[in-house]
């Protein structure tokens, strides 16, 4: 038996939830003395393919395949699912990304697999039981999930496990399927992908602001403030549905869930609803002037003060710190 791991490529490059999920894939190995294969599809150079390397896959699988230049859903997931049968592997592990969301369900149907969605931990492997962590209720709670099945399928948490250097030698084989014409009934012809900003999914750091900045003309101090601190920009439920700010930035629980390393809440209450996308940050700051902000009850840090002192005296702060 082997383990799989899917390495989701952008325009040929691997973004750092990948070597996480490598990395994940390797200790799960190495705890079940067994090998690691990776799977690529898409174009991506031999160098690219390579660094997985550094994190423990011993051998990647490359499917180069101009019908699957694009990310799409059913192919993608028959590909692996093949890739998962050669290689015998009995673990099949991808990032709960968005295109992996859609991915894990499909591969687990076409294998007759078990599935855990939004792991957080290691498996524990005691008296033959597999049970993984995993976030539950919306990000609320946690759940401990045992697989009975034969084969089994991970979807990890971004900023779940962290990256770590395990290098082995590693080869690099093509891979061509057979692609079914149902597979490919609908073809995404272009992924348009915002290039000048931190993708909030894999954000290690996020600032995030709500109706406490009273409009969109007060935002650039939270602009400033991410690019100080090299993080994502994000808002509540409220911010973008008065088009204050982009959609694609709400988090919460009908936005984006996120868990990066540290989480900066300005101006926002705390919702129910808001705190079901962010409760797994690791860390997590709020700043506003109502000390009974909910948000304050589950904050780690908190500053009880108006943002508009308060902010411009970090961004201060954090410029002497840096010059």
């Amino acid at each position: 038996m082997s383990v799989l791991v899917y390495v989701e490529q952008v325009d040929g490059k691997f973004k750092k939830s990948v070597f996480e999920a490598v990395s994940y894939a390797k200790a799960i190995a190495d705890k079940q003395s067994s090998n690691l294969t990776a799977i690529s599809i898409g174009n991506v150079g031999d160098s690219e393919l390579k660094e997985l390397g550094k994190y423990g896959a011993s051998k990647v699988l490359n499917v180069s395949n101009e019908q699957l230049k694009n990310f799409v859903n059913q192919a993608y997931a028959a590909v692996i699912a093949e890739a998962a049968k050669k290689e015998n592997a009995d673990v099949i592990i991808l990032s709960n990304s968005f295109s992996g969301k859609g991915l894990a369900p499909r591969i687990a149907v076409k294998l007759n697999a078990g599935l855990v969605d939004g792991a957080v931990e290691l498996p524990q492997l005691d008296a033959g039981k597999f049970q993984v962590k995993k976030t539950a209720f919306s990000g609320k709670a946690f759940a401990i999930t045992e697989l009975s099945s034969a084969v089994k399928v991970i979807a990890l948490n971004p900023n779940a496990f962290g990256v770590k250097d395990n290098a082995s030698d590693i080869s690099i084989e093509a891979f061509s399927p057979e692609l079914k014409p149902s597979d490919l009934t609908a073809i995404v012809k272009e992924v348009v992908r915002a290039t000048n900003k931190i993708s909030l999914p894999d954000a290690e750091l996020v600032v995030s602001a709500g109706r406490g900045l009273k409009g969109p003309e007060n935002w650039g101090m939270i602009e400033e403030l991410a690019a100080l601190l090299g993080a994502a920009t994000a808002c509540s439920k409220p911010v973008s549905d008065a088009d204050w700010r982009p959609h694609a930035e709400h988090v919460g629980q009908t936005g984006i869930a996120i868990s990066p390393n540290l989480y900066i809440a300005i101006g926002i209450s705390g919702a129910i609803q808001h705190l079901a996308g962010v409760s797994s940050s690791k860390v997590i700051v709020v700043i506003n002037k109502d000390p009974e902000a909910p948000f304050f009850k589950v904050a780690d840090y908190g500053i009880v003060g108006d943002a508009f002192e308060v902010v411009p005296k970090l961004i201060e702060a954090l410029k002497a710190h840096k010059g």
